[in-house]
């Protein structure tokens, strides 16, 4: 009966638009919310049969809730040194405290106080154990994902392995001058300490190295270590060095007062034949010395955890009181084959599903996935200016079926008087 189509039609009309302002009060209510996508109310009209010309028989409409998972927001600078937001495809990896994961976009991280591992939402962030210089160890693979804690690294202290000296000896010194310099060495427990180099002419175009016990750098009337080894030097014609015995170059520091283990230090000298390290050239003076250029080493004194930040590419940057900066981690991004098709739940986050496809890892900006960029977030996708002019559309035409219902209920009253 047509009536009864009528009042079925804009039955379902009141359903479906009272659904497109849950819908719209969802997406106003988080306009502000971090990494939140908005939710769409998709309509799909219904016929209860076949229609024709000369008989009409009305259906209604159905609506269903379209996630836009995948749209991406605005990226909004930030002033926590945790924050981060991805530009492109991908989602950041979080667990929960069964270990069940999650998938999301919002980055808004920070430390927990309590045991110092990095969260979003009271999920752990997940990422791969990097080395010093933030390569991944281990292999990027699920396996090796790990919960990202800021506390594993509390201090570092690095032992020297490597002196790196650029010096001039003057060719003009007499055979058995002796000239001194001093290097800076760290033990194990990165304490620092002081061993003195003599450079003495041996013969010409020949020159030894022998290296005092070891220091402390606070007090130098205070022995550290017992310093074994010299070498022996020869230059060539041309003033560029021509060997070292031994060679390598080293020596080694035992019985560190300090506790440390034992050090093996290699000289780096230069290149044979070539001017990149040590040199011999005349100094063209009436008092020649060695010109020192520069003595580096590899060593790192002691220091305590100051801060960490996630810096653009995902980089977890763990920084100390010595100055040093380490990257202790990389954040893992998840693209997925159908975004859209995740499940939404609370909390931002998202799970895995079969409309989904699995979860591929990547680094930031590899294999198709987004670049992770620090001190950013990524806003909402919720526009309320937009999301108004949805209610408003909605509200009208849940008015008009309300005004249907009325009318068709007028109908049914009038069709009742004529009967009786």
């Amino acid at each position: 009966m047509s009536l009864t189509g009528a009042l079925s039609s804009a039955v379902s009309a009141l359903n479906a638009q009272s659904q497109a302002i849950s819908i719209v009060s969802d997406n106003i209510a988080n306009a502000s919310t971090t990494g939140y996508k908005t939710v769409t109310a998709s309509f799909e009209s219904l016929l209860s049969s076949a229609a024709s010309t000369s008989a009409y028989s009305s259906g209604g409409v159905a609506v269903s809730a379209r996630y836009n998972i995948s749209e991406q927001g605005l990226l909004a600078s930030s002033s926590s040194d945790t924050a981060m937001a991805i530009d492109g495809n991908g989602f950041f990896v979080v667990t929960d405290e069964t270990g069940t994961t999650y998938y999301t976009r919002n980055g808004d991280a920070t430390i927990d106080d309590s045991d110092g591992y990095l969260s979003v939402n009271g999920y752990y962030l997940m990422g791969w154990a990097t080395d010093q210089d933030g390569n991944v160890t281990g292999g990027e693979t699920a396996a090796t994902l790990t919960k990202i804690d800021t506390a594993s690294l509390q201090s570092v202290a690095t032992a020297t392995t490597t002196e790196t000296i650029k010096a001039n000896l003057p060719a003009d010194a007499e055979v058995g001058d002796e000239f001194t310099t001093t290097m800076d060495v760290y033990d194990s427990l990165g304490t620092a300490s002081n061993v003195t180099v003599t450079w003495t002419k041996t013969a010409e175009n020949e020159w030894s190295a022998t290296f005092s016990d070891a220091t402390l750098a606070s007090d130098s009337s205070v022995t550290s270590g017992t310093v074994t080894g010299s070498i022996n030097l020869v230059f060539n014609g041309d003033g560029t060095l021509a060997s070292t015995d031994p060679s390598p170059a080293t020596i080694s520091i035992t019985g560190w007062t300090t506790g440390a283990a034992d050090s093996t230090i290699t000289m780096s000298l230069g290149t044979a034949d070539t001017a990149s390290g040590l040199t011999q050239y005349s100094s063209d003076s009436d008092d020649p010395d060695v010109e020192l250029k520069s003595i580096d080493q590899d060593g790192v004194a002691y220091g305590s955890l100051t801060g960490v930040s996630i810096t653009d590419g995902g980089n977890v940057t763990a920084s100390y009181s010595n100055g040093e900066t380490y990257v202790i981690y990389k954040v893992a991004v998840a693209t997925f084959a159908n975004a859209d098709g995740l499940t939404t739940m609370s909390g931002g986050v998202y799970q895995q599903s079969t409309t989904s496809g699995t979860a591929t890892l990547h680094e930031s900006g590899l294999g198709g996935a987004g670049t992770i960029y620090g001190s950013k977030i990524e806003s909402s996708t919720a526009d309320t200016t937009e999301e108004f002019s949805t209610m408003i559309t909605a509200q009208q035409a849940y008015s008009a079926a309300a005004q249907v219902v009325s009318t068709v209920s007028d109908m049914y009253d009038t069709l009742m008087s004529a009967v009786r």
